[in-house]
């Protein structure tokens, strides 16, 4: 079974690198799960490049990322993005820099922003902050957590990311609190 999701995602980033480069490709299947974002979605900034929900998980150039909640099946309430993306946290980052960069980025990419982040639902706002990566970037954190989305999920509210052992150690959505959703 992991060996069919870690194909997932290398799929996945194929069909977004031909996506941002104006090729299509046929919809892909995987798990997925419905989710109630629990404000509206930001719009992409301009200069923002497309990915599989239509902008980049990263922020642009002065852009503000957005942490808010979303309830998604037996997984409950749930961190997502501006656009309502599933956020991850990574079990190898054991401070709030991230340990996730080059391939291992490209499949998880960070949340990133150049302005102060903001929350929304039931996010709590004391939980969230920044730190600076490798590349000099600014990068999302919640309750010390580095966050990232998964390539492998094509749409507001799939969790195909969910439980993955990827790049050194699991990788979980998080919940209000903080911490890993696991239902293991």
């Amino acid at each position: 079974m992991r060996r069919i999701r870690l194909g997932a995602v290398w799929m996945a980033a194929l069909v977004t690198s031909a996506a941002a480069s104006g090729c299509s490709s046929g919809g892909g299947g995987g798990s997925s799960s419905s989710a109630t974002p629990s404000s509206t979605a930001t719009s992409s900034a301009p200069g923002q490049s497309a990915g599989p929900y239509g902008a980049a998980s990263s922020a642009s150039a002065g852009a503000q990322a957005t942490v808010k909640t979303a309830s998604v099946g037996k997984l409950g309430t749930i961190l997502v993005d501006g656009k309502g993306r599933t956020l991850y946290l990574f079990e190898a980052d054991k401070s709030t820099t991230s340990t996730c960069n080059g391939p291992c980025a490209a499949a998880w990419p960070p949340l990133l922003t150049s302005g102060a982040p903001s929350v929304g639902g039931s996010a709590k706002s004391g939980l969230l902050g920044t730190s600076k990566r490798s590349d000099g970037k600014t990068q999302v954190t919640y309750h010390g957590h580095p966050l990232y989305s998964y390539a492998g999920d094509s749409k507001p509210g799939d969790t195909n990311g969910q439980a993955l052992n990827q790049f050194g150690a699991e990788w979980y959505v998080v919940g209000v609190s903080g911490n890993k959703v696991d239902l293991s």
